[in-house]
């Protein structure tokens, strides 16, 4: 089995070269499946989304469609000044600044917010919805975080199908995702 680090050298190759733009049906299993929890719920919804950096999928066409639905209010993580990852509101097109990664993060209103529904970005998946992320663990640090104090997050990896590896290597530490949304499918745990 290859370590988690020759695999995310790997993917981020693969990734590159494969990397294609999406349009907007590759986000309606996503649609399918959260329609009926804003239906639901009495009150709004949290849902965390990333910036897309380093060929991941573009979510921003999803950005765009959420600014629209009223119960929805879209958050970004930051790193706070402990070097935690939370999340705070941010609007599509809000201010960003680059964060000591290189990644985009939210400027302003750095008051947290814990998502209801987490959309991540990733280097591969497998057939247990395990994910492989970049290697420095704040998704998976943030989810075991919450998860403890039984605050459920649904989560969902957001990947190409060719992002799909057999049996990843995983840890204690490691969470596994409710799903994961590709061109293809969306795919349940």
């Amino acid at each position: 089995m290859l370590s988690k680090e020759k695999l995310r050298k790997r993917y981020s190759k693969i990734r590159k070269f494969r990397y294609f733009e999406t349009n907007s049906s590759f986000f309606k299993p996503f649609f399918k499946l959260i329609n009926p929890l804003i239906k639901a719920k009495k009150k709004t919804i949290y849902i965390s989304f990333y910036y897309p950096s380093n060929y991941e999928v573009n979510i921003l066409k999803l950005l765009e469609k959420i600014k629209k639905k009223k119960k929805i209010i879209s958050i970004l993580p930051y790193l706070n000044k402990k070097n935690e990852m939370n999340f705070t509101k941010w609007q599509y097109l809000d201010n960003l600044k680059v964060n000591k990664y290189g990644m985009l993060e939210p400027s302003l209103n750095l008051k947290p917010n814990v998502p209801d529904v987490m959309l991540l970005p990733l280097l591969a998946f497998d057939t247990k919805n395990n994910r492989l992320g970049y290697g420095k663990g704040y998704y998976d640090n943030f989810l075991n975080k919450y998860l403890k104090k039984n605050k459920k997050i649904l989560t969902i990896g957001v990947a190409f199908s060719f992002q799909k590896y057999d049996k990843l290597p995983t840890s204690k530490c490691d969470v596994s995702l409710d799903y994961i949304l590709t061109e293809k499918a969306m795919i349940k745990k």
